[in-house]
């Protein structure tokens, strides 16, 4: 989802746009990556790439870890060595979720979940290996491209009488454009190199983000809020990853009042 809004967003704005996926670069192969680097030449590179089930990464951590540091790794050992700004699309689940207030770049973090710690380690790895970095944490991520949260509940609220929706978890959703729109701004404007919470402003639950979301399709089922307890999962969430964007992001309700308006048309 994300990688093909940034692509569209930056070859409007004129960039040349070199596009890898594992049929060109599988990144969990360092001289795959190292090949790739010596044929190509850039100004900046964005690692979006990653192994994104959660739930699929307490079974299997291995290929979790491979992703998501080991191809991490690779990607910043060598683009430290060639002095490329990388920007790493990491997550909110580095943090454990037991803050009150939204949590700040600094913060500690504190992972619960295979998937949060391998997203950390690839995180770390940044850290050790390219100076010019930029730890871009994001969450709760919808868009038109690919399946999402927002898809599949509108799907079910057109097939069920009612749903049963959790409401004891807080995160900010976030629209594929603001993210991508947010990277290129940290490029554009040289932001200085750090962790940078890319993220929709404001914070809301799985519960309220379905009501918002009916309430803009005009889907009028009943919405039945229930805890996390009643549909356990193998892998823990945080109960509270709201995170500080420092505006970089619009209001996630505007975002999706944008991305419902506009749904039709992709």
């Amino acid at each position: 989802m994300f990688g093909q809004d940034l692509v569209a967003l930056l070859k409007d704005k004129g960039y040349l746009v070199i596009e890898t996926d594992i049929h060109n670069m599988d990144i969990t192969k360092y001289d795959d990556v190292n090949t790739f680097f010596q044929n190509n030449t850039c100004d900046a590179v964005i690692h979006g790439a990653a192994y994104t089930n959660v739930d699929g990464a307490e079974s299997d951590p291995q290929t979790a870890f491979l992703i998501n540091e080991t191809g991490t790794e690779n990607i910043a050992k060598i683009t430290g060595d060639l002095e490329l700004p990388l920007v790493y699309i990491s997550t909110d689940y580095v943090f454990d979720g037991t803050n009150n207030t939204p949590y700040e770049p600094n913060d500690k973090t504190n992972p619960q979940s295979v998937y949060g710690k391998s997203k950390l380690a690839g995180e770390i790895a940044v850290q050790k290996y390219n100076p010019k970095h930029y730890i871009t944490r994001t969450s709760w991520l919808y868009g038109h491209k690919g399946k999402n949260f927002v898809e599949t509940i509108i799907k079910l609220g057109r097939e069920k009488p009612e749903l049963k929706v959790v409401n004891d978890q807080k995160g900010c959703p976030t629209w594929t454009v603001d993210l991508a729109e947010a990277v290129i701004k940290i490029l554009e404007e040289i932001y200085p190199y750090g962790i940078y919470h890319a993220c929709g402003s404001g914070e809301t639950t799985w519960h309220g983000f379905t009501k918002k979301i009916f309430q803009l399709m005009d889907i009028k089922i009943p919405v039945l809020p229930v805890t996390t307890d009643e549909f356990p999962r193998p892998a823990k969430r945080p109960a509270y990853s709201v995170m500080n964007n420092e505006g970089i992001c619009q209001h996630w309700e505007k975002a999706i009042e944008q991305y419902i308006k506009i749904r039709s048309e992709v």
